[in-house]
């Protein structure tokens, strides 16, 4: 491929946003393009992982120097993800992955380069830069760069505020033009822009994909498991996934499989290969769509159903995993998932006779329901405090206190469906005990505080039990002990998600009716 346009097409398809298109115009009237992709080895690859390498497949297509990091220290320095004895595990089985799928869907490896970070991010000249850029970057910078991809605590460690150097300072050991990711890397990315010249290094390309929605319609994740395709998910499992997957009639928006059409599937077609919808007589019989616009177009006008959609998507799903499959059906790699991602064993829990046994600290111990307010008042001897009558199910209301006066106006609070914690040790507050805690996400800006109650999915009602997903089983405890601060540990997990979904550790807080949201906050605290 010589022109120009065909070339510089490739590299922009499907791509959400680019910095540095005028660079990039230069370099490719000259020469071909270098580019890295980096990925940090920490949770298994899963079939989201098919749209940076889909693209990896269009820049080697458009000539481009490729070169794919697989980021060992960026896995360590990423809080709580994953230790130093599993590093060397994870990093092989991600080179096997990503091999596979590129082998996939047929890119030859001998034109892409594979390093890993500790190869160079160790040595000398590299450890002085990061000396440098720590020198010059603000705390306030770092974090803000990492806020969409280090795991955000309310003490965070000082690895993850280095992180977003790192893999700044990456560009320039890589000697690349452009650094590829998606627009979940757009802080670190402009941070790199700003930061790197100042070390006398060269401003790069940014390439950013967009964030595909998972399964459940949010962001596919590693850590929810209903909401991604694992790599060697056996067709049962494919399917069984997919049945469950987030399809709305006519929904072409929060749609994870159009996303994974669009992205990945039309992507690789061959020359005037097309998507295939199986269909028998009954339904109007087959179709076939040359373009991705033509298949969001029918889906869109409802003339294709969420079931003949999901089959289709089945299938090509199942086309890209089989080699992957095979490959891993040998005994030695079937050995290393195993080692690398070991089944978590679950602590013992304690023995009277036996105090060093540690007591398993699981969401399931917290009682959480949901509650309607029927009574509200502010406190007579406080004026930042309600006094709220709450429907939880029980024969009597309780009565619960909360400091959210400066933040709900009290005709808010009236009859308004709430979410409680209900087994905390009753406490008496300005005079009035409180039998509970109403739950809300909260965030604290330049001495500004935000609050919001969490909020139930309609249809949820006074006394319908909120769990978190995957540890549905299980009694909550009679009462926390204040003790062992139970709660107190739990509390540090609990965030709302950027698409403002209450969560533990990545797993949503659901009812039977649905999800547990806040009305406006994301990437905040619940407390």
């Amino acid at each position: 491929m010589s022109s120009f346009t065909e070339k510089k097409n490739l590299i922009l398809r499907n791509l959400q946003e680019v910095l540095g298109e005028d660079k990039l115009d230069v370099i490719l009237k000259e020469r071909d393009l270098k580019i890295y992709w980096g990925t940090a080895t920490t949770g298994r690859p899963h079939i989201a992982y098919f749209v940076p390498i889909s693209k990896i497949a269009d820049y080697l297509k458009a000539g481009c120097e490729v070169t794919v990091l697989f980021a060992d220290l960026h896995a360590y320095l990423d809080n709580m993800k994953a230790p130093w004895e599993l590093l060397e595990l994870r990093v092989q089985y991600y080179e096997h992955s990503i091999k596979a799928m590129l082998t996939s869907i047929g890119v030859p490896l001998d034109k892409l380069k594979f390093v890993r970070g500790t190869e160079y991010q160790l040595s000398k000249e590299y450890t002085m830069d990061v000396y440098r850029l720590s020198s010059s970057i603000t705390e306030h910078d770092a974090k803000k760069a990492g806020a969409e991809v280090v795991k955000q605590v309310d003490n965070p460690l000082l690895s993850g505020l280095l992180y977003p150097g790192l893999q700044a300072l990456d560009e320039e050991y890589l000697k690349v033009d452009a650094q590829f990711g998606g627009v979940d890397q757009r802080k670190i990315f402009t941070m790199s822009e700003k930061y790197l010249p100042q070390l006398g290094y060269a401003k790069r390309i940014h390439l950013m994909n967009p964030m595909v929605p998972g399964l459940a319609g949010g962001k596919m994740s590693s850590s929810e498991v209903d909401s991604k395709i694992d790599l060697l998910d056996s067709p049962a499992t494919v399917k069984k996934k997919l049945k469950k997957a987030f399809c709305e009639p006519g929904n072409i928006v929060e749609n994870g499989l159009l996303a994974f059409a669009k992205h990945v599937i039309f992507g690789l077609f061959e020359p005037n290969e097309k998507f295939k919808v199986s269909r028998n007589e009954a339904n109007g019989g087959d179709l076939n769509f040359s373009t991705y616009e033509d298949l969001e177009i029918c889906f869109s006008e409802q003339k294709l159903h969420p079931a003949d959609l999901k089959a289709s998507i089945e299938f090509y799903i199942n086309r890209l995993l089989d080699p992957i499959r095979q490959i891993f059906d040998k005994p030695e790699l079937q050995k290393l998932v195993a080692n690398a991602y070991p089944a978590p064993v679950k602590p013992k829990k304690t023995d009277k006779n036996n105090t060093n046994q540690q007591e398993e600290i699981s969401p399931n111990r917290l009682d959480i329901r949901v509650g309607k307010i029927v009574e509200v008042s502010k406190h007579p001897e406080a004026d930042a405090l309600y006094v709220e009558k709450i429907d939880l199910g029980e024969e009597q209301p309780r009565t619960i206190v909360s400091g959210l006066v400066n933040y709900v106006p009290i005709n808010e609070m009236q009859d308004r469906l709430v979410v409680v914690l209900c087994n905390l040790k009753p406490a008496k507050m300005r005079g009035i005990e409180s039998s509970g805690m109403v739950l809300c996400a909260s965030i604290e800006n330049n001495g500004i505080k935000s609050v919001e109650p969490l909020e139930p999915t309609e249809g949820s009602k006074p006394g319908d039990k909120v769990f978190v997903e995957s540890y549905e089983q299980g009694e909550p405890d009679k009462i926390l002990n204040p003790k062992k601060k139970i709660w107190e540990q739990l509390q540090v997990d609990l965030k709302v998600s950027n698409s403002c979904e209450a969560q533990w550790k990545s797993n949503n807080l659901m009812t039977n009716a649905g999800k547990i949201l806040s009305k406006s906050l994301k990437n905040v605290n619940i407390a």
